[in-house]
């Protein structure tokens, strides 16, 4: 029963990755066939973003009061719509419609399964979970490639995605009977908090427990610090994966091929980090993770800034930082229930995901608005900013957690 569920988890974080990369590869011929500008791709992830945002904050009630289960069946659903009403949109405007009900579906389901792993099993899955959505991510723009030079068209991509979705959300509900019957993985003793707050009285956080406010959970001490490392490592991995290669062309000169398949082994660095570190997570623990992923990011970032004649240095900086990156994300939610209390850590999580939804669409845009009176050679000093602050942020999390526990 553990194994099966952990399967049908397994496939839902690749399928969970598939929808991501689908409107970047495509849009290219998407806004001609739509008649818009290339600019208004903004636009659809704006509202993508925007509804993302609303239902991680909303997902601790809806998952308290319908349990884990059933809030990422309906979420996959409400995406596997989407993506079909994607498919059939014959205009710009109708794209921006489902892209509501995409948004709404990706946050709610993100902030419920992350939730109910960290409760229920170890840290290496939490990794290799993510590893897996990496994998998803990977695999759509070949989906969207096939479909456009097979002459299928971009619809035919979306279609394909959501039947897939489709197909998990009916294997998810077949599924529902089985995820209030695993048994929550209980974090060591010395590791849990003691104080009011912070208490496993409800061991599973899930469908029933009483409800915690948005505003009981910011007053918790310690959720603003990882909310901040939260935004910072997420503002930071959206902005090298946009960024880097116009810095590496326009900067340092490099071949833009070269720069490209660079900027590509970045994100094939956080996947296979994420994959690697699943084998050591349990014995190294979230904490040293943490701090031993921003530290090695921001050795890539300083491999990445060094005025040096070669290049080598800055393309392997690059990678460095791709593998940095790997284990912090995991890592940060994976560690929310023994920081916070079982019971507080669904609605932490949510709130970490609408952080960290933030982070990842402002700071792109904003270090390309700042780029253009200072040109592409701040990029380093951007991200090297964001990893201090992720990494002071999260130590001083560290301390707080230290002390609580001593008490």
């Amino acid at each position: 029963m553990y194994a099966l569920l952990l399967a049908i988890i397994y496939i839902a974080f690749i399928s969970l990755g598939l929808p991501d990369s689908l409107i970047g590869a495509g849009w290219p011929v998407m806004h001609s066939d739509l008649g818009v500008p290339v600019a208004y791709a903004g636009i659809v992830t704006m509202i993508i973003a925007g509804g993302t945002i609303l239902s991680s904050l909303a997902s601790e009630r809806v998952t308290r009061r319908f349990g884990a289960g059933a809030v990422t069946a309906v979420s996959v659903g409400l995406t596997a719509a989407a993506l079909i009403g994607f498919s059939a949109s014959g205009s710009f405007w109708l794209l921006c419609l489902w892209a509501i009900p995409y948004g709404l579906g990706a946050g709610a389901v993100d902030a419920a399964l992350n939730n109910y792993v960290a409760l229920h099993y170890a840290a290496r899955h939490m990794n290799w979970l993510h590893s897996f959505w990496g994998v998803g991510a990977s695999i759509s723009p070949f989906i969207m490639s096939y479909a456009l030079t097979s002459g299928l068209g971009w619809t035919s991509a979306y279609r394909t995605v959501g039947l897939i979705q489709a197909a998990l959300t009916f294997a998810l509900m077949l599924s529902l009977p089985l995820w209030g019957k695993v048994n929550p993985l209980r974090p060591p003793a010395h590791a849990a908090g003691r104080e009011e707050g912070h208490d496993d009285a409800h061991p599973t956080a899930g469908r029933g427990s009483a409800h915690v406010p948005l505003s009981q959970a910011l007053r918790i001490p310690g959720v603003v610090l990882i909310l901040v490392a939260f935004f910072a490592y997420c503002a930071l991995e959206s902005t090298a994966i946009l960024w880097s290669a116009t810095y590496l062309v326009t900067d340092r000169g490099v071949a833009p091929a070269t720069a490209a398949a660079f900027a590509s082994l970045f994100l094939l660095g956080i996947t296979g980090g994420r994959f690697l570190a699943g084998f050591f997570a349990d014995r190294v623990g979230d904490r040293q993770l943490i701090r031993g992923g921003f530290v090695v990011v921001g050795l890539g970032v300083a491999m990445l800034a060094l005025p040096l004649d070669t290049d080598v240095l800055a393309l392997v900086g690059l990678v460095v930082a791709g593998l940095g990156s790997a284990p912090i994300y995991p890592a940060i939610i994976h560690s929310t229930p023994v920081s916070f209390g079982r019971h507080n850590s669904q609605a932490i999580i949510g709130i970490q995901m609408a952080a960290a939804y933030t982070g990842s669409t402002l700071a792109p845009p904003l270090f390309g608005t700042v780029s253009t009176w200072t040109g592409m050679s701040l990029l380093p000093w951007f991200l090297a900013a964001l990893v201090a602050l992720g990494l002071l942020m999260s130590e001083r999390l560290n301390r707080l957690v230290a002390q609580r526990t001593r008490s």
